[in-house]
């Protein structure tokens, strides 16, 4: 009974016959109920702090900035104690995505990818924009400059914290146990149920009927859910937190695109050919973009699946 460093015997942990690798019985139990509860201390620590203030009243935001730090600091402990559990051969920082090896593509092609995808909003932005590029440059950079609490939770802290907790921490513990294609979807769930707390804020201001504020709530699940599935595709295929960070932030920037602006848009055919160029060019990039052998083949996650996967595969 071989043991590596003091560990539980291979037999007890990680098991593989013939090579092939074999979860530990109940580690998928463990696997989701250490994922709830991230789900569950990451939405918790915003509700620590008691306040009659909104979401967006810059005091409530520097609050809410220093719970979710601690607990997304400390959210790597979770995966630190499943590996020590099943004696995985990748290291910690590898698991969460954090290394070097493949780090430029993964800047670049994920970002560049989405970037494709909302060609349509980013066309009517540009035709419905009094701006020149340059003015837009400036306006960007002072945004940043004068450090607007809003801008900072929704470009920095929230993408970061969310997908490092919700992505880099989950997916590890999730591919061993449901395959990289199913942990894609069962990822999601977590991320789009803990944008539910927003209801809590529009019920507690009245922002909105019941009626109205119930299916703002459907709505969000469902495009968090599929957002949190794309950047869990990414994060797998790639290997790398910073993609799934750089995506997540643009999207926070453009929001929802505008589809009803767009049918009423004075340039309408221009705008609504871009929107569907843009699908058609995400669509036939998407897994080119995203070949695991622009980011280190194979990529750290894949290594913990039963049997190969074509999401694994260039």
């Amino acid at each position: 009974k071989p043991q590596d460093g003091g560990h539980s015997t291979l037999l007890s942990t990680m098991k593989h016959r013939n090579g092939v690798f074999v979860p530990p019985e109940g580690l998928c139990w463990l696997s989701v109920l250490s994922c709830l509860l991230l789900a569950c201390s990451y939405v918790g620590s915003l509700y620590v702090w008691r306040s009659d203030l909104p979401r967006d009243h810059p005091a409530v935001i520097k609050r809410r900035f220093t719970s979710v730090l601690i607990v997304s600091g400390l959210s790597p402990l979770f995966v630190w104690a499943w590996r020590e559990f099943t004696g995985t051969v990748p290291s910690l920082l590898a698991l969460m995505g954090i290394r070097f090896e493949g780090l430029i593509p993964a800047i670049v092609l994920p970002l560049l990818l989405t970037m494709v995808l909302f060609l349509g909003p980013l066309m009517q932005l540009a035709m419905d924009c009094p701006w020149s590029f340059m003015d837009g440059v400036r306006v960007a950079f002072g945004e940043a400059a004068n450090t607007d609490m809003r801008w900072l939770r929704n470009q920095v802290v929230a993408p970061l914290t969310e997908e490092l907790v919700f992505r880099a921490c989950m997916l590890p513990m999730l591919v061993p146990c449901a395959g990289p294609f199913t942990a894609i979807f069962t990822c999601p769930l977590f991320f789009g149920v803990a944008h539910f707390h927003h209801v809590i804020e529009l019920l507690r201001f009245r922002q909105g009927t019941l009626s109205g504020i119930f299916l703002s709530a459907v709505f969000q699940f469902s495009y968090t859910a599929v957002f949190g599935a794309y950047t869990a595709f990414i994060f797998i295929r790639t290997g790398h937190l910073m993609g799934p960070v750089l995506c997540h932030s643009f999207c926070n920037y453009m929001g929802f695109p505008a589809i009803s602006t767009a049918l009423e848009h004075p340039h309408r055919l221009t705008v609504l050919s871009s929107y569907l160029l843009g699908v058609l060019l995400f669509l036939f990039l998407l897994f080119p973009f995203t070949d695991p052998s622009f980011y280190g083949l194979p990529t750290p996650v894949c290594t913990l699946t039963s049997s190969p996967s074509s999401l694994c595969l260039s």
